[in-house]
C-alpha cells in the first residue's frame, strides 16, 4: 500500500508541537513509518510548495530548514495528466480547493494509494468517494501498531 500524505500532516510533523497541532504525534510516527520504508508515499507536484507557503507564515523563524527537510524526504511525486484531471473533476464537483483535491487525485488514480488527512473539512466532503482516511485512523487501517 501507497500513502498520499496532505499538507495536514506534514505540517503537523514540521511543527511538533502538541499544544498547537492536535496529534503531531500521529504525524510523526506516519512519517516515520515512510523514512523507514515500511510505507511507500506518493505525492502531488505542489506539496512541497503548499507546505513551505504554509510555514513561511507560521513557521518563519524555520522555514528555510524545513525546506530542506521535505526535500531530504525524496518523495515519489506524479503530476500525471490523469491526476491533474481527477483533481478538476474533485474540485469543481466537491466545490473545494485545487491544491486539497490533488493530493486525493494521486490516491485515487494511484495502484493501492490511499489519502491520508488530518484536514476534517475535505475528509467529511470527500470521504464517500474512497482511498481517503483520517490521521487517527491511519494505525489501524494501514495495519501498524502506532
Amino acid at each position: 500500500m501507497k500513502v498520499v500524505l496532505d499538507a495536514s500532516i506534514i505540517i503537523k510533523w514540521l511543527l511538533a508541537d502538541p499544544a498547537r497541532e492536535e496529534h503531531t504525534e500521529l504525524a510523526t510516527d506516519l512519517i516515520g513509518e515512510v523514512v523507514n520504508g515500511r510505507i511507500d508515499a506518493v505525492q502531488p507536484l505542489h506539496w512541497q510548495i503548499e507546505v513551505i507557503a504554509v510555514m513561511a507564515r507560521v513557521g518563519a523563524d524555520r522555514a528555510e530548514r524545513d525546506a530542506g527537510l521535505l526535500q531530504a524526504l525524496d518523495l515519489e511525486v506524479t503530476g500525471s495528466l490523469e491526476v491533474m484531471r481527477r483533481a478538476c473533476r474533485l474540485s469543481i464537483g466537491l466545490i473545494h480547493h485545487l491544491f486539497d483535491t490533488l493530493y486525493h487525485a494521486v490516491a485515487l488514480e494511484t495502484a493501492e494509494a490511499v489519502l491520508v488527512t488530518a484536514d476534517q473539512d475535505y475528509l467529511s466532503k470527500a470521504r464517500h468517494l474512497g482511498r481517503i482516511i483520517g490521521l487517527k485512523e491511519w494505525p489501524a487501517v494501514l495495519g501498524m501498531n502506532s
